[in-house]
């Protein structure tokens, strides 16, 4: 297989909600994705990078620069392309995983469409479908929270993730525990305590969560295993897993008991799959993170999250949760579960006319370097 043909588009999606990043609510998803046009059929991948680097260092404009002057004339170089070679091509550019994880998705997903062989079954699927949780960010009053929460109760969701920060913590989570009594409930913290607040955290114990997610800094995990040993509630990691060595450090430390996975802040499924298989090794339960993606990287997520580690409920939600129309067929949700696309690749690719209806900008290129 070679690289014939490379299209990067930028597209513009109205959101459903307002989503919260460092610069404030977006009303809208500034999206990036790869379309690779190779000699067997052609492939796609997303980039989960946001626009501003809050999340991680990457930011979108940077991933799609990085894509077009390194990443791509590194492997379109490959006499023979293989989503390995691919992989072991960009490992020479260092950082970026984002970046590399898009390159990844799009060469896999051509390579496994002309095998007639679907993400799932190639990464290790054991399941149908997925269990499905919901992300519930800051909200403006505990009332507004509590409101929120129970419509995504009533639509079936098996999983609540509460958003928490300084000074909305314990009480937003005690109503919605008060309110909800038998819901699946955890918190994810986004790096936002220090380890001099352990004593806040801690009260969180009270309210029987499934996890508390990434209370830290991405680099503390020293200070992560010893807020460990302070709480009841188990941590869960996100920000500090960059990559399988990572999740071996971590666990040794015993700075966490669950794992969370995303593709793209490890560099890719490969990477996410031997994530998994660490984990798996060490009994350690993960769970797939989502970062708002569209219907291609909810696909991808999907067939992650199938894998036989993946015993938590999945940050991956039907395409109306985020937005009016989705740029794929719709990803649809019955009884808080989610299909596993099995179709070949992906399982699915944009529809063209949303294709063209949300995409601002297209640059195509077939010379590389």
């Amino acid at each position: 297989m070679k690289i014939e043909r490379v299209d990067l588009l930028r597209l513009v999606m109205p959101l459903r909600t307002p989503f919260r990043t460092s610069l404030g609510l977006e009303l809208r998803r500034d999206i990036l994705l790869l379309r690779v046009v190779t000699s067997e059929g052609e492939g796609w991948g997303e980039c989960v990078a946001l626009p501003e680097p809050g999340y991680s260092e990457e930011y979108l404009d940077g991933a799609a620069e990085v894509i077009r002057r390194f990443l791509l004339p590194a492997v379109a170089a490959l006499g023979e392309l293989t989503p390995a070679k691919a992989v072991a091509a960009m490992a020479g550019i260092p950082g970026h995983p984002m970046a590399k994880a898009t390159v990844e998705m799009a060469v896999l997903d051509a390579w496994l469409r002309a095998r007639h062989t679907s993400y799932a079954a190639h990464l290790g699927s054991v399941r149908d479908v997925v269990e499905c949780g919901v992300s519930v960010g800051i909200a403006d009053s505990i009332d507004e929270l509590v409101a929120e929460v129970r419509d995504y109760v009533a639509q079936g969701y098996r999983r609540i993730k509460l958003k928490i920060e300084p000074g909305w913590d314990v009480e937003p989570v005690r109503a919605i525990r008060e309110q909800f009594p038998d819901a699946e409930l955890q918190v994810d913290a986004n790096a936002a305590y220090t380890l001099g607040q352990a004593r806040v955290l801690a009260e969180l114990d009270a309210f029987d969560l499934l996890m508390l997610e990434q209370p830290l800094g991405a680099a503390d995990l020293r200070d992560h295993a010893t807020l460990a040993r302070k709480l009841r509630t188990p941590i869960c990691l996100d920000e500090s897993i960059t990559s399988a060595r990572s999740a071996v450090e971590a666990i040794s430390l015993g700075a966490c008991a669950i794992v969370n996975i995303k593709a793209g802040r490890v560099g890719g499924y490969l990477e996410a799959r031997r994530v998994h298989d660490v984990c798996s090794a060490h009994g350690i339960p993960v769970w797939c993170g989502g970062m708002l993606e569209t219907g291609l990287g909810q696909a991808a997520n999907l067939a992650l999250a199938s894998l036989p580690g993946f015993t938590l409920a999945a940050d991956i939600a039907p395409s109306e949760r985020y937005f009016e129309t989705d740029v794929t067929p719709s990803i649809t949700m019955q009884d808080g579960l989610i299909a596993v696309p099995r179709g070949p690749g992906l399982g699915l690719e944009p529809v063209p006319e949303l294709l063209e209806e949300f995409t601002t900008e297209v640059v195509s290129f077939s010379e590389f370097g």
